[in-house]
């Protein structure tokens, strides 16, 4: 089966020909219509200049009947220098006065005889072959008396004079046709090259992006479709930057993840199966078995929570949790936090203290209100060492703001964005501890605040501190 070869028809000549035909079209319409139009006026003033005399030839001969001869002489001398001739006719078409080089009516149609008759004045302006002569305008008026015809005159002029002035015009307008076909062809071929030019830039920049270099730029505007479609390139391009950059963050943030999660099992996982050989072959002594047993439990604590925080997370993010929202009393669950956490706080020589007044409350899911805050502490008391931990609570009058501050040793301000990601770590907490060690904790704190219809905030200042400030809507 044979494919048939299509004939390509480039973008530039498609503009081009567009362009050039329609000016040639709209200047030969134009010429046209002028050039007919200057006819038309030409025969019109020509024919109104010859019905003027005839009616003025007809008015005297009424006004003075015995005075005929003397009326045609009079015009006769005058007329000629105008080169108008005239004839006067009877009812029948006989002509009995005919001045230099009359004309005569023996070949007038019978319709314009009778439309004569009725009183109606006959042109003829191009048909020049109803009578013996050519390039001539031809008038004839009727000749009434009291509703009843007697004949008429017929007036003729030449018209070679104004047809030579038709011809000059007709050849300037020729001249004036070239010159501007000259300009549109200079101009289309211009105009085209310029579209053609830009589209091949943006087709050039498309073929980059399909190799996968996606730093190009190409020059937009806004003054037509083509500029338009640059912006719309720009900004694809760099909406897919954006995306190829929070790809390649988002895969160097899971291959850090993999590392840290690998990192933190390795350890519980060679103290459970070390303990557990050591059980199995009788190698640990009677008095550490149970020190062994308690550590085995602990390191699979810690193998399940770093289990849950995942799942809790991915829960938290696909919306799949359900909040049951009440009325709590903000300084009781202020003060929980404060007893859960106070042997933690113990053991690095923090001071946890309480802040708020009995009758402030919020609206929030109890169990997971007491979660935001004890991942928020926690994090306090992992960066704190002999320090103080605020637990604060007011009312404002659309919120009410919970803060939690510690005199720790605070985040770098190029850290404090980052500190809400999903796997992130600052290097200063790639130690091993018990609390919020595999980087979730916060991320999973914003996404709860956040379906409560809240905001989190956190100022931090290197060496001095950190407040971490959420606002739930009254």
């Amino acid at each position: 089966m044979t494919r048939l070869k299509q004939t390509k028809f480039r973008y530039f000549y498609q503009q081009f020909s567009s362009h050039i035909s329609i000016i040639i079209v709209a200047f030969l319409l134009l010429s046209l219509l002028f050039a007919h139009y200057l006819e038309n006026l030409v025969y019109r003033n020509k024919a109104d200049e010859l019905i003027s005399y005839g009616k003025a030839i007809l008015s005297d001969i009424k006004e003075n009947p015995y005075a005929t001869e003397i009326v045609l002489n009079k015009y006769s001398s005058v007329l000629p220098a105008r080169k108008i001739s005239f004839s006067l006719f009877d009812r029948d078409g006989k002509l009995y006065l005919v001045s230099n080089r009359g004309p005569e009516i023996k070949y007038l149609p019978r319709e314009d005889w009778e439309s004569l008759k009725k009183g109606k004045t006959i042109i003829v302006q191009s048909d020049y072959k109803r009578f013996d002569q050519d390039g001539v305008t031809f008038v004839v008026l009727p000749y009434l008396e009291n509703g009843k015809f007697y004949g008429g005159i017929l007036l003729t002029s030449p018209i070679s004079g104004s047809l030579e002035m038709i011809q000059e015009i007709n050849k300037i307008l020729l001249y004036t046709i070239l010159i501007a076909f000259g300009v549109s062809f200079l101009q289309s071929w211009y105009l085209s090259r310029i579209h053609v030019k830009r589209i091949r830039r943006l087709r050039e920049a498309t073929s980059q992006v399909s190799k996968g270099d996606y730093n190009v730029h190409v020059q937009s505007s806004n003054y037509d479709e083509i500029g338009e479609l640059a912006n719309d390139f720009n900004h694809m391009v760099d909406k897919i930057n954006t995306s190829m950059a929070e790809i390649e963050s988002l895969e160097n943030r899971r291959r850090q993840f993999m590392a840290d999660v690998s990192h933190e099992m390795r350890t519980p996982l060679t103290t459970i199966s070390g303990v557990i050989e050591g059980l199995k072959n009788n190698m640990i002594s009677e008095e550490d078995k149970e020190r062994g047993i308690n550590l085995v439990s602990q390191e699979a604590k810690r193998l399940i929570r770093l289990v849950n925080e995942n799942l809790d997370f991915e829960k938290i993010r696909s919306n799949q949790i359900q909040l049951m929202k009440e009325e709590i009393e903000l300084l009781e669950v202020l003060e929980i936090i404060q007893e859960q956490l106070s042997l933690q706080a113990e053991e690095k020589n923090n001071q946890i203290i309480v802040e708020s007044a009995p009758e402030v409350y919020v609206k929030a899911d109890y169990d997971r209100l007491i979660q935001i805050l004890i991942n928020i502490t926690k994090n306090s008391i992992q960066f704190t060492r002999e320090g103080t931990i605020w637990l604060r609570g007011r009312e404002e009058p659309d919120s009410v703001v919970i803060e939690v501050q510690d005199t720790g040793i605070g985040i770098d301000p190029a850290e404090v964005e980052k500190i809400w990601r999903r796997f992130y770590k600052a290097d200063i907490s790639r130690t091993s501890n018990p609390y919020g060690e595999f980087g979730l904790g916060l991320s999973i704190v914003k996404q709860l605040v956040l379906l409560h219809n809240g905001e989190i905030n956190v100022a931090s200042e290197k060496g001095k501190g950190t407040k971490f400030i959420i606002r739930f809507p009254k």
